[in-house]
């Protein structure tokens, strides 16, 4: 039988390796957003939260006395790396990014939704208000690249008519 507090502690695993994959994406995209200045500044400002947010799961781990799963880093970061390397080759690579960091940050908000759940379920309320605030964050940059995908797809469109670099 599997207690709240043990699926807490796996699912903060997971949340801390999904926040790596996040990092080493964004960090792998954000030299490649140059000729979109506000995508460039919104994932710059999302990447140094993310930073932050890893830091925050990692404390929430050690406050139970766990640490994250250095496997499930390391297999998150190699994903990510891969997403970049595959991504190199479109010619409308930042079209195909914004769709899947859309779709990553949707599955960040549904993972700390659940965190918050499970923390509470546990009686971890510091946990839970921690994932509460990582929540907040992940859905507010959901919703900005939302917001954001109808300029960004004539922008690139624009770049593309008048013979602009659209990638890199």
């Amino acid at each position: 039988m599997t207690t709240a507090r043990e699926r807490l502690v796996q699912w903060l695993r997971d949340a801390h390796a999904m926040e790596e994959q996040a990092e080493t994406m964004l960090k792998g995209h954000l030299d490649r957003v140059k000729h979109y200045p506000q995508f460039e500044a919104r994932v710059g400002e999302h990447l140094r939260e993310t930073r932050d947010q890893a830091d925050v799961v990692r404390g929430c781990l050690e406050s139970l006395g766990e640490d994250p799963s250095s496997i499930k880093d390391a297999g998150s970061k190699l994903l990510a790396k891969g997403q970049a390397i595959s991504g190199m080759f479109a010619d409308d690579e930042i079209m195909n990014w914004s769709l899947a960091l859309h779709s990553f940050e949707n599955l960040e908000v549904a993972s700390h939704t659940v965190l918050v759940t499970a923390a509470e379920a546990a009686g971890e309320a510091e946990i839970a208000e921690a994932c509460r605030n990582i929540l907040a964050q992940e859905e507010a940059m959901a919703q900005w690249v939302k917001d954001n995908l109808q300029t960004l797809t004539l922008d690139h469109l624009g770049r593309d008519a008048s013979d602009l670099p659209a990638s890199r």
